[in-house]
């Protein structure tokens, strides 16, 4: 990708711009200020264009047209070399949700341009992943990978059962890949759609990095809790770095902490990382008055909640803590540790998510990064260890992205559900607006 490297020589940042300044818009307002810009822009479209020609001549990257009519850009990385037998984290995740979506009609054999798979990506370089993660580790993960080839499996984390096969290094640069392929895909649309007739959308199509090894809980100097590098943690540097994209807000709504992107930026005022999970659960870190250091505090929020929380729940957190922080924020994109392991269903923890669940979260991200940042954001696929739930909750994500119907009520079953503990979800949101003077 060594055009995206070259942003100096063809002054990326200085048109991105244009994207930071109409990032808190609506898409009405966001046409007016495009149209009140027309001049000045005008006289820089001829480089801006050139830009754009040396994007599209990069063959990890999809042609022009599919980027203006995608609604749904994926990538998939099912790291089938990277698998225990009988482990929760184990290669039949990845296939499992393929399969539900050729089930459901939700992939470009059946709709056409509007979802496309990206599949010619290239994957993660070792300064990618030394962005996030201590060069030290990096290399000794390398250098394991012969020790895996003899005895076939190895524990890599001493403080959790995260494997190692031969090939899990290779792959696991190959999930962050297909992470950072996507968030060059969706600016890449953004700044096609911006420069293109104005009858044109200018929402970039939501991306869905379909991967594994997952990564948040991955710490700058080690793996941890099934995961090996930090996904999100380098697409986020990536979009710093790459595409000027300086503030980026990360959703973790996962059942367990993301302890290792929490750790990554701690002290960075730059990313807000905003997390969700069952209290009490594995790692056990995300306390609530875990708010960020140094210069970087107030950009962390943690939000453990009550066993047993539901829909209901998430529903007010939603409207009442990640909607507000976003805001004051004003993100330039929003990249999310998609967790599917919440699910009511799910074997590792005991909230009582369901499908509809994440079908709102996924509607109401993308229209919060609609909102604030044109559009701008990728998920990351984290935990869910139970195949149907899991497979289920991410169809019903992509319907959300596309703007149809959910399709819980066939997948949920609502007589196993019980009463939420309301009254301490309550209790646990008035804390966090306390903290960060929400």
């Amino acid at each position: 990708m060594a055009f995206w490297v070259s942003n100096h020589v063809c002054k990326w940042r200085n048109y991105n711009r244009l994207g930071m300044e109409t990032r808190s818009m609506s898409s009405a307002h966001f046409q007016k200020h495009l149209i009140s810009t027309k001049k000045s822009f005008r006289k820089n479209i001829g480089a801006y264009v050139y830009c754009l020609y040396g994007m599209e001549k990069d063959p990890a990257l999809p042609p022009k047209q599919h980027l203006i009519d995608a609604r749904v850009i994926y990538s998939l990385a099912p790291a089938l070399g990277h698998n225990q037998e009988s482990h929760p984290e184990s290669s039949a995740r990845v296939p499992a949700i393929v399969d539900a979506l050729e089930k459901m009609e939700l992939t470009s054999k059946f709709r056409g341009s509007e979802i496309f798979e990206l599949r010619s990506f290239k994957p993660a370089s070792v300064d990618d992943i030394a962005s996030v993660h201590a060069e030290a580790y990096v290399s000794g993960l390398e250098k394991a990978m012969d020790r895996a080839l003899q005895q076939g499996i190895i524990f890599i984390d001493g403080s959790g059962p995260t494997y190692a096969t031969a090939m899990t290094f290779h792959e696991s640069l190959v999930a962050a890949g297909a992470g950072l392929a996507l968030v060059d895909s969706v600016v890449m649309s953004w700044s096609i759609k911006l420069v293109a007739a104005s009858n044109i959308s200018t929402d970039p199509p939501v991306g869905f990095a379909l991967i594994r090894p997952p990564g948040h809980h991955a710490i700058p100097k080690g793996p941890m809790g099934f995961c090996v590098f930090g996904n999100v943690a380098i697409a986020a540097r990536h979009a710093q770095r790459v595409h000027g994209l300086k503030r980026v807000f990360i959703i973790d709504f996962d059942v367990h902490h993301g302890n290792g992107t929490n750790d990554v930026f701690y002290d960075d005022p730059d990313i807000f990382f905003l997390s969700t999970h069952q209290d009490g659960s594995y790692p056990g870190t995300g306390k609530i008055d875990e708010i960020g250091r140094g210069a970087g505090e107030g950009a962390t929020l943690n939000l453990p909640l009550p066993g047993g929380s539901g829909d209901t729940s998430m529903r007010n957190v939603f409207d009442e803590v990640i909607v507000p922080c976003a805001q004051r924020f004003k993100p330039d994109i929003i990249l999310v540790s998609a967790g599917y392991d919440g699910h009511v269903l799910d074997p590792l923890a005991s909230l009582q998510y369901t499908t509809g669940t994440y079908y709102m979260l996924a509607s109401n991200i993308k229209q919060l990064a609609k909102d604030l940042c044109a559009g701008r954001c990728v998920f990351f696929l984290e935990g869910g260890y139970n195949l149907d739930s899991l497979s289920n909750s991410v169809v019903d994500s992509f319907r959300a992205f596309l703007g149809e119907p959910s399709l819980a009520s066939k997948f949920d079953d609502p007589a196993i559900l019980y009463e939420e503990p309301l009254n301490k979800v309550k209790q646990a949101i008035q804390r966090a607006k306390h903290l960060h003077y929400l």
